[in-house]
């Protein structure tokens, strides 16, 4: 099992921050819309980032995203090095998290078993 590096680990936090806020407030591609960074993971030398999204709203646009993303990361990694006072600005590789995608999906699936477990409940309470 890999050691956790506490400075990667900031550095990533950080990353994750500055990035939200530049993609937020100053990137204009309209192929990124409303997504959120929901984690980001560094390489120990810094040299590479792996940065994880979910897009707000109509999913089936995550290839346009990514690709917008993947489009911007130089425009992001000059933005990232003029907030960050790092020596080596990573990287930037992009990659849907679909994991909040299939949360939501899970709860829907145990609501509809709760509620079907508690209607048949009541129908055996009646007889």
């Amino acid at each position: 099992m890999p050691r956790d590096f506490p400075r990667s680990r900031r550095i990533a936090e950080q990353v994750q921050r500055e990035l939200s806020d530049i993609i937020r407030l100053e990137l204009k591609d309209p192929r990124v819309g409303m997504i959120t960074i929901t984690d980001v993971e560094v390489t120990q030398d810094y040299a590479h980032a792996k940065v994880y999204f979910t897009l707000l709203g109509d999913a089936s646009r995550v290839e346009e995203t990514a690709a917008g993303l993947s489009r911007a990361s130089g425009f992001l990694r000059t933005q990232l090095a003029h907030r960050m006072k790092i020596r080596t600005v990573p990287h930037l590789q992009f990659k849907y998290d679909a994991s909040v995608e299939r949360g939501a999906r899970l709860s829907q699936l145990i609501d509809v078993a709760v509620a079907d477990d508690a209607s048949r409940g009541k129908k055996r309470k009646s007889r």
